[in-house]
């Protein structure tokens, strides 16, 4: 929906918001103040000066600050400090020399949430909304238009689909990166695997994880960053407004989604002392006051209820439209979201074994291609959702294929980076069906848990992945009875390694595989297709690579 600026009024820049707003103001709230003062005090002169001490995120700060210096008098003082929420935090969790406030204005009621669990008060403390702002994902230009903007609004599904270099607040720092995480879900809800997209999304993210959103201002191309530059990652609505009002190279559009606007809560905190309450209750009117939520939408904010009640100057690169409100996550659900967040950039340990019988080179109707090459092409894009940091290993296996062993190694366990470095993507492109071959499967199953209960690394997923279409056929081999005896011999509670196994085709036998990964606390997924192979890769990766609990919504 596009802007259109008033006729009759200037295009006032960021910059000259506050100014702008001293002079509008001065009139209407030094009226009200006086007038509420003439009524509480007999003369100025016999009062004692109150002084209601306020800290605000710095965002918002300049406009609190002005109305909080037009609502001054003689025994009245608004004092308003920039902070950020972080800082705030920590300040109000550990007693320190500076000044305890009255009221704080976080971007966010996560923040009273979190300034609780640190301890910084008893009982919970909520905030009336005085403004907010949207989450939304900021994409360079370029990005914007390859996804067909100005013509049609670009979305997250769209963006994070795409291989870009995108980056995320640390969602357990920021609410922006929270918020971000539950906008994830949303734009991924109509996927065919919303949890496999969810989490292929967190990944493509998590690689430029910063401390705040703020951060990854300083990653855009065009700037003195060290570091890659990078074409999207969520901030705020305002905060792409302002960066945009000040002309930069590279400007940034916003893409909207389902996610939990920054409310900006005025808490008056439970250290208030009885005689500045009444100062604080009416100073939270002020800023309800029509004429201050104009000043907000001066200042690119929008009200509590998401509209937006200014006018902007015409820029299609942001929205003037009003959007869902969405709930601020419960304690349960922010949880649970951190903790796919947490598994997503959990760094792993991998033995994968990969059948490479004459059955796959069986040609997949279609595609123009044999099963093992679809198979090998799966993992080159699963190992795309790897962290640089995780650890995998591949062996192949047959019947044979080392002296009378059936298994060889092809990729020694090393860090993604390493493997790529080496050229191990294309020693995996070189793989080929053996013609004739059986499939060897119990006896390199054994031998692959065996080392990787012997390699168990802590600190990380430790797994043992299976990729075959077929079942045993290895007569020479171990029985599945002795096979499951020894895997149940190494089994560790402490130490979990469980077996995920990757049907594909027909001629799978999926029964063997949950039998095999019933022991371990493993899981088998499967399918009858073997062009679907890439589907079952990606929910069994998305699912590897967070905790059972928070990848099944």
């Amino acid at each position: 929906m596009g802007r259109h600026s008033s006729p009759k009024r200037p295009k006032w820049g960021f910059g000259s918001t506050v100014v702008l707003l001293v002079v509008l103001l001065a009139l209407v709230v030094g009226g009200w103040f006086a007038l509420d003062t003439l009524r509480n005090r007999e003369t100025t002169a016999s009062c004692e000066v109150e002084v209601l001490r306020v800290v605000a995120a710095p965002d918002i700060a300049p406009v609190v600050e002005a109305v909080g210096k037009l609502s001054t008098d003689a025994c009245h003082r608004i004092e308003v400090d920039a902070k950020p929420s972080s800082a705030a935090v920590e300040s109000l969790a550990v007693t320190d020399a500076s000044q305890a406030p009255d009221v704080w204005i976080p971007e966010s009621s996560l923040w009273l949430r979190r300034a609780q669990e640190r301890g910084a008060w008893p009982n919970d403390v909520s905030g009336s909304s005085i403004a907010s702002s949207p989450v939304v994902l900021a994409m360079t230009e370029d990005l914007a238009k390859s996804l067909g903007w100005p013509d049609a609004a670009p979305t997250w599904a769209a963006a994070l689909s795409r291989d870009v270099a995108a980056g995320i607040a640390d969602p357990t720092k920021d609410p922006i990166g929270l918020s971000a995480l539950i906008g994830i879900r949303a734009a991924t809800a109509t996927a065919a695997d919303p949890g496999a997209a969810s989490t292929t999304a967190m990944r493509h993210l998590s690689p430029n994880t910063m401390p705040q959103a703020s951060d990854l201002f300083t990653r855009l191309p065009g700037t003195s960053s060290t570091a890659g530059p990078i074409n999207a990652f969520p901030a705020s609505e305002n905060s792409v407004l302002r960066y945009n009002a000040g002309n930069p190279p590279f400007g940034l559009v916003a893409a909207y989604a389902d996610t939990p606007s920054l409310d900006y809560p005025y808490a008056i905190l439970p250290t208030v002392s009885d005689t500045l309450r009444p100062l604080a209750d009416r100073f939270l009117d002020q800023l309800h006051k029509p004429e201050t939520l104009s000043s907000m939408a001066d200042a690119g904010f929008r009200a509590p209820d998401g509209s937006f009640a200014g006018t902007r100057a015409a820029d299609n690169r942001t929205s003037t439209q009003a959007l869902n409100s969405i709930p601020l996550p419960t304690p349960d659900e922010a949880v649970q979201v951190l903790t796919q967040w947490a598994g997503v950039n959990l760094s792993a340990r991998m033995q994968i074994l990969l059948d490479v019988s004459g059955s796959m080179a069986e040609p997949v109707p279609g595609t123009g291609m044999d099963r093992m090459a679809l198979t090998i092409q799966a993992a080159e894009h699963g190992i795309g959702m790897f962290r640089p940091t995780t650890k995998f290993g591949l062996w192949l296996f047959a019947t044979n294929l080392d002296g009378d062993k059936d298994y060889r190694e092809l990729l020694p366990v090393r860090p993604v980076t390493e493997q790529l470095n080496s050229g191990a993507m294309q020693k995996l492109r070189d793989v080929h069906a053996i013609r004739g071959g059986a499939t060897g499967l119990y006896d390199s199953v054994l031998a692959a848990y065996q080392s990787a209960r012997t390699n168990w690394e802590p600190g990380r997923l430790n797994l043992v992945v299976v990729l075959t279409d077929g079942k045993n056929e290895d007569r020479d081999g171990i029985t599945r009875d002795k096979l499951l005896e020894e895997l149940g011999k190494l089994q560790d509670p402490k130490r979990p390694l469980p077996i995920v196994g990757m049907g594909i085709g027909p001629d799978v036998d999926t029964a063997e595989l949950e039998a095999i990964a019933r022991p371990t606390g493993g899981q088998v997924y499967s399918t009858p297709d073997p062009g679907k192979v890439g589907e079952i890769f990606y929910q069994a990766l998305s699912k590897l690579l967070c905790p059972p609990q928070s990848c099944r919504k």
